[in-house]
C-alpha cells in the first residue's frame, strides 16, 4: 500500500480565519501511533494557530488548544474532524466569536 491524501483542504471561515486539513493514510503507523493515518489540522486566527491536532512522528496522537498540549485518542478520521470542529466551535465560543 502506497501513501494516499484521504484529505487536503482549507477553509476560510472569516476575513482573519481559516483552517487547514491534512490527513493521508500511511501504509506503516507513524511512531508511536498504532493506527494507519497521519495527519494535521489546524484553525488559525489572526496569525496564531489557536487548535491543531496532529501525531507527528516521536509524540504520537495529540492536540493542542491555545499553548496547552493534551493527548488525543484517535479512532477514526470522522471521529477526528467531529472532535476537532468540536473544539473550534468551544475555542470560538470562549473568545466571543461566532
Amino acid at each position: 500500500m502506497r501513501t494516499s491524501a484521504l484529505m487536503r483542504r482549507r477553509v476560510v471561515l472569516a476575513p482573519d480565519a481559516f483552517v487547514e486539513v491534512t490527513i493521508w493514510r500511511v501504509p506503516q503507523p507513524i511512531p508511536p501511533s498504532a493506527h494507519g493515518f497521519k495527519y494535521r489540522l489546524a484553525y488559525v486566527v489572526a496569525g496564531q494557530c489557536v487548535v491543531r491536532y496532529d501525531n507527528q512522528r516521536g509524540k504520537d496522537d495529540h492536540r493542542h488548544v491555545g499553548p496547552v498540549t493534551t493527548p488525543y485518542t484517535f479512532s477514526t478520521p470522522e471521529q477526528l474532524m467531529a472532535d476537532f470542529n468540536a473544539d473550534i466551535v468551544r475555542w470560538n465560543d470562549e473568545h466571543g466569536r461566532s
